[in-house]
């Protein structure tokens, strides 16, 4: 098969394993070249877990079509149970299984709450759905700060409360409250973070081009029609909330594996909205879109640290610039207006080459 009879969708979906792939060869010939700055190299697993965020997100809001505002919920829950993990298993476990467990547990743990979390919040939309799925977020920092588990030769201990009431006799104590998790060993690096990426976009891609994300992509077009025509509304919905509460769950493990603690403070709301905002301008169920804003909008304030009286002013302009540009209807007509006239040109000159050989 050649890139002529190529699907379309084929063809877009390389593009994007491409970029990435791409990204990937430039940051490691940049570092072999010491051309990376330590700023930027910090900066490197936050852009995977972001970009993985970016997509997940991207098949509930884009695909699905409903507006939820709990992702950092979901971060935050796939975090803590990986994380310990982590530091159960890390001393005793060969590092390559226990990190493997921890991202899988992450996952499950992340998932099971999209589930819960799912099954009541589905039956509402719009507003009303953005509104509970922000509450959860909130309500899963607040029990994390508050939360203290220890563990000693008695099993495992658990208050909301403080330290104290755990009545551990001479156990460890694995959460700390608003402390949170402390001591991590890092475990997370740029190559890890590339192939949950990539493994990110083989899954969500493959279930977009799938029957069952045509069924999703239908209830987001009409859901009355996909009702009458005997898709099941529920189960469809589902699975587009428990697959991106997964990937949300995994990208929580491998951020908070970057750092030697863990706060539940890190997912609070305003990284909902920052999600949200990686979605709305790389363009509403545009998944390479999706992972070159998060890409560009993560290490932007870096760039940008120079000009620290400007910085923010700056971040916001590209912010507006790049909305105007992805959703001013002139603008996407004017795209769409190109991008015909660059096809033509191209068939026309494959036309012109076929006449000459001939």
């Amino acid at each position: 098969m050649n890139l002529k009879t190529m699907k379309r969708s084929t063809k877009s979906n390389l593009i994007t394993f491409g970029i990435v792939i791409a990204f990937y060869i430039i940051i490691q010939l940049l570092s072999a070249a010491d051309l990376l700055s330590n700023s930027f190299s910090g900066q490197l697993v936050p852009i995977c877990a972001y970009v993985i965020l970016a997509i997940s997100l991207n098949l509930t809001v884009g695909i699905l079509g409903e507006l939820s505002l709990g992702h950092a919920g979901f971060m935050s829950v796939g975090a803590f149970s990986g994380t310990l993990v982590w530091v159960s298993l890390s001393a005793t476990t060969p590092k390559p299984l226990a990190l493997l467990l921890s991202f899988i547990v992450g996952g499950l743990v992340a998932g099971a709450f999209g589930f819960l979390v799912g099954v009541p919040v589905l039956r509402l939309s719009g507003d009303y759905l953005a509104i509970v799925t922000l509450a959860f977020g909130e309500i899963v920092k607040n029990v994390m700060n508050a939360c203290y588990l220890g563990v000693d030769a008695n099993g495992l201990h658990f208050s909301l409360k403080d330290a104290s009431s755990l009545n551990m006799e001479d156990g460890k104590l694995l959460i700390n409250g608003a402390q949170g998790i402390t001591g991590i060993t890092k475990a997370s690096n740029f190559t890890i973070g590339i192939v949950l990426v990539i493994l990110t976009l083989v899954v969500i891609l493959n279930l977009v081009n799938s029957r069952a994300g045509r069924a999703i992509t239908s209830i987001r077009d009409n859901e009355i029609a996909a009702r009458s025509v005997g898709i099941p509304i529920t189960k469809y919905k589902l699975m587009a909330f428990v697959t991106s509460a997964v990937f949300a769950g995994i990208a929580g493990v491998l951020y908070s594996l970057n750092y030697s603690s863990l706060v539940a403070k890190k997912f609070d709301y305003n990284t909902s909205i920052l999600i949200l905002v990686f979605v709305v301008l790389g363009g509403i169920g545009n998944l390479r879109g999706s992972v070159i804003a998060a890409a560009v909008l993560t290490v932007l304030p870096e760039m940008l640290r120079s000009m620290n009286d400007y910085r923010m002013l700056i971040y916001a302009i590209v912010l507006i610039v790049v909305m105007i540009f992805n959703q001013s209807p002139q603008m996407v007509a004017l795209r769409l207006k190109l991008t015909a006239r660059f096809r033509k040109n191209r068939n026309t000159d494959g036309t012109k080459q076929k006449k000459g050989v001939a």
